[in-house]
């Protein structure tokens, strides 16, 4: 069976249906995307249940040719990499439509209710697509693709600065993706074997200064949809402009694109070229984490300090795979996975209280939890996953990547140690500001959680807990995938050697 494309199929269908429900009957539309979102996450799990951790790389694969006389294939499959990133995306979809039930009901917005729904499942298939491809130039195409439906959410639906933020988004991206663009060309040009597949690209490209021009290219690229340092400056005015489904959904899934992007091309197309200005991007890893945090702190607008949270957490994940170790490889995986998780968590319930209080300003708010006590609950349980407490989901990822880098790279490791004190500092601080303390006048008639948010949030908090005791499951899954890209990067991915006379006692038996 096809799975790839039926879960890339099912939902642009859906966006077809959507858009052709007749104006007016919003609320059609808001059920047909909830269903179309569900048998696509249905679909997934049944393909997920058929994956084989042990088995060939790229499974379920399918390829086609496409345009020819370029050797560009239609081709798609998935590791295990690429398959617990679907899984993300597909898990966000559904939460966020029923979390955006209303959004796109304001009054200021640009276009339709149905429009914004259509938008979303498209953005689905491309979320998928991405992670799926295997031809270098359909990832390509999926990369920047994506850009055109968070562009018109962001721009259509958002806040007041909201076409200031979707122009930012936009121009920042489309430089990368230009960027991206000549790398391809140029990769293609360079190999001489009229093919764009990924697999028959590996190893290709010999020479030591091709190799590191070609990195380059697409590095910057990943750097900024990540964001990196210096590359991150777009981030915190779009997520803050951006409706709350959508900002989760930029943050949760899109920037993911980023990282797996560094972990699946940079390291195994260029490998001698990562090892080249793997001090580069750690030193820039490093920064991130210590400067997202340091301005985390200092922000005022909720959005935009969880924007920054994110900031210095993609500092965590592209350490975790420039550490080129198995632990911080699976690490940063796993990350990717618990991010958008914990921040997606964070900027729905933020969303939540904008939508009942009408501003974005952390000094607006104040004793919240004593009239709304599970709105706040369910907040800190986000927080405190977002600063790595034990228990949950984000410090397993975040204790591997940091044992992991420490194998080889000790000193930055360290230092980002402290990213996880000033977690807690700036976690910590918000919650005590708006949820503690005197009832602010504004917030005394603010309503707790209604059965539609608890139902949005419930599957997230469980998550959270739940793979945060047992990350088994995925880990199981990541591990083989992790240990495949560091030995294609010519690195020993477990360590430490096992000693030369249990070796030879074993070598005996």
């Amino acid at each position: 069976m096809p799975w790839l494309s039926i879960l890339m199929g099912v939902p642009v269908l859906g966006a077809l249906a959507v858009a052709a429900v007749p104006k007016g009957n919003d609320r059609l539309a808001k059920q047909l995307t909830l269903a179309v979102s569900l048998v696509v996450l249905a679909l997934t799990l049944a393909m997920a249940f058929q994956f084989d951790p042990a088995g060939p790389r790229d499974q379920f694969a399918e390829v086609y040719r496409w345009i020819p006389a370029f050797g560009v294939h239609y081709a798609v499959g998935v590791d295990g990499i690429a398959l617990v990133l679907i899984a993300l995306a597909v898990v966000l979809v559904p939460i966020v439509v029923l979390a955006s039930w209303h959004d796109a009901d304001r009054p200021d917005a640009r276009r339709s209710v149905k429009t914004y729904f259509s938008l979303i499942l498209v953005l689905e298939a491309m979320m998928i697509g991405v992670f799926a491809a295997t031809d270098v130039f359909l990832f390509y195409v999926f990369f920047e693709a994506m850009l055109i439906p968070m562009y018109f959410m962001i721009g259509s639906y958002g806040g007041a600065q909201r076409s200031y933020a979707a122009v930012k988004f936009l121009l920042y991206s489309l430089f990368g993706g230009l960027l991206m663009l000549v790398a391809v060309i140029a990769l293609y040009s360079m190999a001489g074997k009229n093919t764009f597949l990924f697999p028959e690209l590996i190893g290709v490209i010999k020479d030591p200064t091709a190799q590191k021009w070609l990195f380059l290219g697409f590095f910057i690229a990943f750097a900024v949809k990540a964001p990196l340092w210096p590359f991150h400056t777009w981030l915190p005015d779009a997520a803050a402009q951006a409706p709350a489904g959508a900002a989760v959904l930029l943050v949760g899934v899109l920037d993911k694109v980023g990282t797996y992007g560094m972990l699946r091309f940079c390291l195994e197309l260029f490998p001698d070229a990562a090892k080249f200005f793997t001090p580069l991007v750690i030193t820039l890893s490093v920064i991130g984490i210590v400067y997202g945090a340091i301005v985390a702190i200092g922000q005022t607008d909720m959005k935009r300090l969880i924007a920054y949270t994110s900031i210095s957490h993609f500092g965590f994940i592209t350490m975790g795979v420039f550490a080129m170790t198995a632990d911080a490889g699976a690490g940063a995986t796993l990350y990717m996975v618990n991010h958008g998780f914990s921040t997606g968590a964070l900027f729905l319930l933020a969303g939540f209280l904008i939508h009942r209080r009408g501003s974005h300003h952390i000094s607006d708010y104040g004793g919240v939890q004593k009239v709304a006590p599970v709105l706040a609950g369910t907040f800190l349980v986000a927080g405190l996953s977002s600063l790595s407490l034990p228990g949950l989901s984000t410090f397993v990822s975040e204790f591997l990547v940091l044992i992991g880098t420490f194998e080889r790279y000790a000193v930055p490791s360290i230092i980002a140690l402290s990213g996880m004190v000033l977690a807690a500092v700036y976690i910590l601080w918000m919650y005590q500001r708006m949820m503690t303390g005197p009832t602010a006048e504004s917030v005394k008639a603010l309503p707790d959680l209604n059965v539609r948010e608890k139902i949005v949030i419930a599957p997230l908090v469980a998550l959270l807990i739940g793979f945060g005791f047992f990350p088994k499951p995925l880990l199981d899954v990541i591990n083989p995938a992790v240990k495949q890209t560091l030995t294609s990067v010519n690195v020993t991915p477990f360590a430490p050697a096992v000693p030369a006379t249990a070796e030879k006692k074993g070598a005996g038996q």
